[in-house]
């Protein structure tokens, strides 16, 4: 808005407020209307004046011919909120207002989904978030129902409803069993929109060893490592070998490679062998006397 008409409205608008006890009926203004409608105001007396409309984010001018009913065309008023309704003539004003109020289709969402990485098998460990707006980016207020799906990658789906409150709506969802990308929906009417949830193995469980002699060693090599779900821990994933012997003890830790941690270590008799995977522990091997 140029600043001389910002400063003509808002001076306009101070004096409507200091005389909107005596308003004097000169206006007719529907009390609401939906975003993007169209709607006339009708006004009464002779000659020309200028009506000014002012909302939220948006100002309308025009010249009119008291007596007549003046026509806005949808799309004139499309910001939900109050509106102010000046009319000017010489020295006088009258007033009046009217509530504009959201389209009460959904026409766009604000979907967001956190963690968009996370183990499997994690209770309400996916959160989603909706907010729920018409065709003019209007915050939809009246409760409207949403419905969440998160599809595995196994083709199992998890299903809820909730109605929003104040335009939002929220919901927790248990990660699924199987590691890869799942996809979370949110829908609204006939409005979706999608988010990609990525679910990688949890923490390994049930470590077994097995041991086998090579020459003054012993051949320690873990079974495929998986988590509790009997997903592939990931390659990389830091194993722990520790020999426990009369006056000592060694730890060598070692990287998973396709699915499977290997090490050499010295023999003692008395020895024992354990394996750990963070705060997994396996079983153990004893050696010797």
């Amino acid at each position: 808005m140029r600043p001389k008409l910002t400063f003509l409205v808002g001076s306009l608008i101070l004096a409507a407020m200091r005389t909107a006890h005596a308003q004097d009926g000169t206006l007719n203004v529907p009390k609401s209307i939906e975003a993007g409608s169209a709607f006339s105001i009708q006004n009464a007396g002779s000659g020309e004046a200028t009506l000014y409309i002012v909302g939220p984010g948006q100002v309308v001018k025009r010249t009119v011919q008291l007596g007549t009913s003046t026509y806005f065309p949808a799309g004139s008023v499309s910001n939900a909120g109050h509106y102010v309704v000046i009319l000017t003539q010489g020295s006088g004003t009258s007033t009046g207002s009217f509530d504009v109020t959201p389209v009460s289709a959904p026409a766009s969402l604000s979907f967001f989904a956190k963690p968009s990485r996370l183990p499997v098998g994690l209770h309400d460990g996916i959160t989603g978030a909706v907010y729920v707006f018409d065709v003019y980016h209007n915050l939809i207020a009246a409760p409207i129902t949403v419905s969440f799906e998160l599809s595995s990658p196994t083709g199992a789906v998890q299903k809820q409803q909730v109605s929003t409150r104040v335009g939002a709506a929220w919901t927790e969802m248990d990660s699924t069993s199987q590691q890869g990308s799942s996809k979370f929906v949110a829908l609204a009417g006939d409005v979706s929109s999608v988010r990609i949830i990525s679910q990688v193995p949890g923490d390994p469980c049930d470590l077994k060893i097995s041991a086998q002699p090579s020459g003054q060693e012993l051949d320690l090599q873990t079974a495929p490592v998986r988590d509790c779900s009997g997903n592939a821990v990931p390659d990389g994933t830091i194993v722990t070998f520790t020999e426990t012997y009369p006056g000592g003890q060694s730890t060598v830790d070692v990287p998973l490679k396709r699915d499977i941690a290997e090490v050499k270590m010295p023999t003692h008799d008395g020895a024992t062998f354990t394996v750990a995977s963070g705060i997994v522990l396996g079983n153990q091997i004893r050696w010797g006397k």
